[in-house]
């Protein structure tokens, strides 16, 4: 890992790296070709520290800095994609949610669950239509007294169905748009909870995915967290966080690309030598290890102004779609270097050209980090956006 700052990031990286290579990468097939996920890792996960990242240390968690969980999730990813994105999303999503938001109290009932692994934090914000027009959810969750009453059904939610606490994001206000939004915990075992339809995915399929309904699932007032109407707002910090580990996790996959087509390219005969002397082999290893550089760059700039306190949601677009782009680029030229061999499964780039595409789509499209962009860059030029 290259342009690590400081010793404790270097360990970071060599104890996950390891981790990957010697406990996941072997087993990622497997994995991949039931579409599970491998609970059985849930505790060696907590025990590493990559279950509560985002969790301050008084609340049981690592309480790493950004550019120290992007570090992480680049890492695992490089040994399972899939995993990745479920780490990913339990820290910057559900557990990220709930430390940025959540009142002292409720802190120390959810964080140190977390960061434990005795249960998997989801984020359920997507809806069958509503995706990247978050204020657009239909999601309802009316007042009764001390309680509210939520009915609904979220889609594409990871952790879906082996999730132990859901961060949930419901209107209380209708007609109120993005002020009629607010965000709610919810337990399993709540009644009116039901675990709808696990999806069967194209990639990323060791992390769970499924639908979650809401059929008028009663939840106390004290799991609401923070002011009635304010969860959009919520909602799109927490995904600006969330894009820097999704760019991280696209980095991890493409350099797995990288690493698996040196090895073939060395091994690879044709005309009597390796084909890591034909030039037009060495011209892609060259696009593919220059590209995801600058994506780890981009990664480490939108991490670092995270940490800093200082606005990064341009620099967290850029560096996702950057990144998930340029990940997609190095899988496609894998598969590419690869022939034949390429596609078919008995090789991981097959794995690795499927499982890039989910960077290019999950929390927030290609399309909509362009948006994104485009109206900061106008906006910093004094144009409208």
């Amino acid at each position: 890992m290259q342009g690590l700052a400081t010793e404790e990031q270097r360990l970071i990286h060599q104890t996950v790296r390891e981790f990957a290579r010697d406990e996941v990468r072997p087993h990622a097939p497997a994995w991949d070709r039931a579409g599970r996920f491998p609970m059985e890792l849930v505790p060696r996960l907590a025990s590493l520290g990559l279950l509560g990242m985002t969790i301050p240390v008084e609340f049981g968690g690592a309480g790493l800095e950004m550019r120290a969980i992007a570090i992480a999730i680049e890492a695992l990813a490089w040994g399972d994609g899939g995993l990745a994105l479920s780490v990913a999303a339990h820290n910057s999503l559900c557990a990220g949610h709930v430390a940025a938001f959540a009142s002292d109290e409720q802190r120390r009932r959810f964080l140190p669950r977390l960061a434990s692994g005795e249960v998997l934090g989801a984020w359920c914000l997507t809806e069958p239509s509503a995706g990247s027009d978050a204020a657009a959810i239909r999601t309802r969750a009316e007042r009764r007294g001390d309680h509210w009453v939520l009915n609904g059904a979220k889609v594409f939610v990871t952790q879906g169905s082996v999730g132990g606490l859901y961060v949930v994001m419901a209107v209380t206000e209708p007609g109120a748009g993005r002020g009629g939004v607010t965000a709610f915990v919810v337990e399993r075992g709540t009644g009116g909870l039901e675990i709808g339809r696990k999806e069967e995915k194209l990639g990323v399929r060791s992390s769970d995915t499924a639908e979650v309904r809401f059929v008028d699932c009663v939840v106390p007032d004290a799991n609401r967290l923070g002011a009635t109407g304010d969860g959009y707002r919520q909602a799109m910090r927490t995904l600006e966080r969330g894009r820097i580990g999704i760019a991280a996790m696209a980095v991890g996959i493409g350099r797995a690309a990288l690493d698996a087509s040196l090895s073939y390219a060395h091994e690879r005969t044709a005309y009597g030598r390796p084909i890591a002397d034909l030039q037009a082999i060495q011209f892609m290893l060259a696009d593919m290890a220059t590209e995801l550089d600058a994506a780890w760059l981009l990664t480490e700039r939108a991490a670092d102004l995270a940490d800093r306190g200082e606005p990064f949601r341009r620099e967290a677009s850029m560096a996702k779609l950057y990144a998930s782009e340029a990940g997609a680029r190095a899988a496609s030229r894998a598969v590419q270097i690869h022939g034949g061999y390429g596609f078919i499964k008995d090789y991981p780039v097959e794995r690795f050209y499927r499982d890039i595409k989910l960077c290019e789509i999950g929390e927030g499209t290609s399309e909509v980090q362009r948006a994104i962009i485009s109206r900061a860059v106008l906006e910093s030029r004094g144009g409208t956006p």
